[in-house]
């Protein structure tokens, strides 16, 4: 079966194939921690971990890769604005160390929640930043940067693709008055290294041969990736967001650096959850936590469930009702296969179809759809192992038995139920159960017994 994914630098749904052979070197843009990362942040790295799943699940061995942005990240792609990092500290009174780790220890036990596997490298940029100094000075050798009163900015006019991955026509694109752009050259040109101004004025900073600052946004990934998984690697994975400039100057320094062409082959980009007509964004003003799911009575999972019924890159509209709406499907789903019994087979048809979907630009409503239909097949036989097998990309724990607590007033009523049924008295009994179904419980009645379960 042959991997196809849809490549932004190309615009079109390519075949998968890797630099080195059943090896794939993959970076994914993490987060920014200067706050919490909400539901529209963690669906981009659902789609990453399914990637991630599809590739494993195809024998690739995968190294994976991810950025911990904990300093240079402007409010601001413009490179103008706080930094969020020093902003942050000086709102809460702490050490930006101390915000960073706090919010990505958070972030970390919401992967938990999602079953997101964590990457094999977590890389800060605070750790780096010799590294990244090293590949301002490669770019400063070869005469593609210049000096401003605020830092180090790299000329985009001096390469001839500015803007592939974006398609930008840089012609359209005129900064206007000299005022707008300051000290730039082009509208395009972006910092590699800021100056502090006067020392001792930031809670980060760092000495470099061009004077006291931070490394700009860009360079931090580019040197990272490249430092864990070579000049040349496979996939980059990000937001739609990070097209037009992150990513655009990313290839722009990496490719200029190092001389290689493409330095990432394949490009892929997640589509944003969208609430009340608009990307869900801190700046918008209206954002959800899965903590704050929780408070609400959702499963984290129920919202992983929900984001595999939208392909990565379509737009995902949220509301409470559709996450309602999510996890009764995700708890019906899990009652159902509850049921199964193994009876010693695979069910390779519908393994069969199910590969194709995944392997068509990881098309995972596509995949929910033959898991169903498999479900409700009468003929079908070897459904719980293939669940099994499926369960290796969904990550929904569809096999795992809940332990769920029974409230004493439920277990009152079932026992009245019981004794209802050994009197024969059916009327109250079939009343007992559909009240025990208003609270949320289905009664199963064996020879052993009742069993009590939640819906």
């Amino acid at each position: 079966m042959k991997l196809h994914l849809h490549n932004t630098l190309s615009g079109k749904k390519e075949e998968f194939v890797p630099l080195h052979d059943k090896e794939v070197g993959l970076y994914s843009c993490g987060p920014t921690v200067y706050w919490y990362q909400h539901i529209g942040n963690l669906r981009s790295y659902i789609f990453v971990d399914i990637l991630k799943r599809v590739l494993k699940y195809d024998g690739y061995a995968v190294k994976h890769v991810m950025n911990v942005t904990d300093v240079g990240h402007l409010t601001s792609d413009a490179d103008t604005g706080e930094d969020k990092m020093e902003k942050a500290a000086a709102q809460e009174g702490k050490k930006a160390e101390d915000i960073a780790n706090y919010y990505l220890n958070i972030f970390k036990d919401d992967f938990h929640k999602l079953n997101i596997s964590e990457p094999d490298i977590w890389c800060k940029a605070t750790e780096h930043i010799q590294e990244q100094v090293e590949m301002i000075k490669i770019l400063e050798a070869k005469g593609l940067t210049y000096k401003t009163n605020d830092g180090i900015y790299f000329d985009t006019s001096k390469i001839d693709d500015y803007g592939k991955l974006a398609r930008l026509h840089i012609e359209d694109m005129e900064a206007g008055a000299r005022v707008e752009l300051g000290e730039k050259k082009n509208k395009t040109d972006f910092a590699l290294w800021k100056f502090s101004g006067e020392k001792g004025r930031r809670l980060q900073e760092w000495g470099s041969p061009w004077g006291v600052g931070f490394p700009g946004w860009h360079i931090e990934c580019s040197t990272m990736a490249s430092k864990y998984l070579g000049e040349q690697f496979d996939v980059h994975t990000g937001g739609k967001e990070h097209v037009p400039v992150h990513h655009t100057n990313e290839i722009a320094q990496s490719e200029a650096a190092f001389g290689k062409k493409p330095w990432v082959k394949y490009w892929l980009h997640g589509e944003w959850l969208m609430f009340k007509d608009g990307k869900m964004s801190k700046s918008a003003g209206e954002i959800y936590t899965v903590a704050e799911l929780e408070k609400r009575g959702f499963s984290p999972l129920a919202y992983r469930y929900f984001c595999l019924g939208a392909h990565y890159k379509k737009p995902l509209n949220f509301d409470w009702e559709a996450l309602t709406n999510a996890q009764n499907a995700y708890d019906r789903l899990k009652n159902i296969i509850a049921e199964f019994k193994d009876d010693g087979q695979t069910n390779e048809q519908y393994l069969t179809a199910f590969a194709d979907a995944i392997n068509d630009d990881l098309d995972m409503p596509g995949a929910l759809a033959i898991l169903w239909e498999m479900l409700r097949d009468q003929r079908a036989e070897g459904k719980l192992r293939a669940v099994r097998k499926m369960e290796e990309i969904f990550g929904l724990d569809l096999l795992k038995k809940e332990n769920v607590e029974i409230p004493a007033e439920i277990k009152k009523l079932a026992a009245e139920r019981e004794t209802a049924r050994q009197s024969k008295d059916w009327a109250k009994a079939d009343e007992l159960r559909k009240v025990l179904e208003e609270k949320g419980f289905l009664i199963k009645d064996t020879p052993e017994g009742f069993e009590i379960t939640k819906t």
